[in-house]
C-alpha cells in the first residue's frame, strides 16, 4: 500500500508507536525515528521524505526547505519544562492519545 504519512519520531515512542501500527495492521503509516533534534537534521529527513512520493509527503518534504508548512503536523505534549507530568496515571493517558493521534486514518487537526 501506499504511504499516507509520515510519523517523525524520537525515543521511546517509536516502539510505542510501531506496536500499535502493528497491532492495528495499519499499512500505510511510516514511522522514522529521529535522534538527533539539535541542529535538525533536514537533509536526513528530506531523504526519508523522497523514499514515499505521495503528494502529500512531497508537499511536506518541500515545506521543511520553504514554502508551506500545512501538511506537517505536530502531536504531542504541550510545552512544558518537564518531559513528563510527573504522574504516571497522566502520563500514560497523554502517551496513548499522542501515539492514537499520530496513527488515526482521519486527517491530524492542531488547535492551533
Amino acid at each position: 500500500p501506499s504511504i499516507r504519512r509520515l510519523v517523525l519520531c524520537s525515543g521511546k515512542v517509536y516502539y510505542e508507536l510501531d506496536e500499535l501500527r502493528q497491532g492495528s495492521s495499519i499499512g500505510d503509516v511510516a514511522i522514522c525515528r529521529v535522534e538527533r533534534l539539535c541542529p535538525f537534521p533536514c537533509d536526513l529527513i528530506q531523504r526519508e521524505l523522497k523514499r514515499y512520493p505521495t503528494p502529500r509527503l512531497s508537499t511536506a518534504m518541500k515545506a521543511l526547505g520553504r514554502g508551506n508548512v500545512d501538511d506537517i503536523k505536530y502531536v504531542g505534549r504541550a510545552p512544558s519544562a518537564a518531559t513528563a507530568t510527573g504522574f504516571y496515571s497522566m502520563h500514560g493517558k497523554e502517551q496513548n492519545e499522542l501515539v492514537t493521534k499520530a496513527l488515526q486514518p482521519e486527517p491530524i487537526v492542531n488547535p492551533h
